[in-house]
């Protein structure tokens, strides 16, 4: 990746970001594109060989911060701040760069499940908050997992808030979306995976109900928890060890400790 040259002349937003001075940000990108912004979201998705890149707004001082340096024909239009707020959702964080690119490749469950046995893998039943999904990538990355698991209509999309919320993850973790969770658990169990739903009224703890060997750790939406039938693709519900202070945990803090539980076994 590489940095621009030292051009001084700043060029106006043309298009689509032209027509939005004075306006709200939204975050759309153009039909069948993804805008991410960010510095972590942005460098790992320059850095993604899987990624097609379209177009960096930025100001200098954002490319100035990326890690190495972009293509001499690297379509960059240099923007000011304000400009740059209009291109993303409204007080979105974008620290000097936003960038419109494809949205990643679909990731078959068969080509996860082949992966390093002992790394865990995170499924989620009807998690649909972007920026929970987002956290929950980025616990997977720091954690190791080999990929997360969700059903194609009940989860985010992929977007600038949810790869901002996982502050580069979404480009190294694996993200498998299934038309039927309950079957892809199945097929996880086929594999060699022990499931664990977490469950706060499950009596185990996961501490004890962690196996020696392929872990997949299953999660439900806050509040309402995991689906019943797919509790019952659970080969164990554990529950996290909290103070009765508390009712809960947020999924993505769960998560988290899930799998620090899962590496450190």
């Amino acid at each position: 990746m590489a940095k621009r040259g030292s051009d001084k002349s700043e060029r106006a937003l043309r298009g689509r970001a032209g027509r939005m001075r004075g306006g709200r940000g939204s975050g759309r990108a153009s039909r069948g594109q993804v805008r991410l912004w960010g510095r972590h979201a942005v460098e790992a998705a320059l850095m993604n060989p899987d990624r097609q890149h379209h177009k960096l707004w930025a100001t200098r001082e954002g490319v100035e911060s990326l890690s190495g340096d972009l293509p001499p024909d690297f379509p960059v239009e240099w923007a000011d701040v304000a400009d740059l707020g209009r291109l993303v959702a409204r007080d979105a964080p974008h620290q000097g760069l936003v960038l419109e690119c494809a949205p990643l490749e679909d990731i078959h469950l068969a080509d996860v499940l082949d992966a390093d046995p002992a790394r865990p893998l995170i499924v989620l039943d009807q998690v649909t908050d972007p920026h929970n999904v987002g956290a929950i990538l980025r616990s997977a990355a720091a954690f190791d997992a080999c990929a997360i698991v969700t059903q194609d209509r009940h989860a985010p999309p992929e977007s600038g808030v949810l790869a901002k919320s996982a502050s580069g993850a979404l480009e190294i973790v694996p993200w498998a979306r299934v038309v039927n969770l309950a079957r892809a658990l199945e097929e996880i169990a086929e594999a060699g995976y022990w499931r664990i739903g977490l469950a706060g009224e499950a009596e185990a703890t996961l501490a004890d109900a962690l196996p020696a060997g392929p872990v997949a750790l299953v999660l439900g939406a806050e509040g309402e928890g995991m689906r019943h039938n797919i509790e019952q693709h659970c080969d164990a519900l554990a529950r996290l060890p909290i103070s009765e202070a508390m009712e809960s945990l947020n999924v993505s803090n769960a998560a988290a400790i899930a799998l620090y539980a899962a590496a450190t076994r």
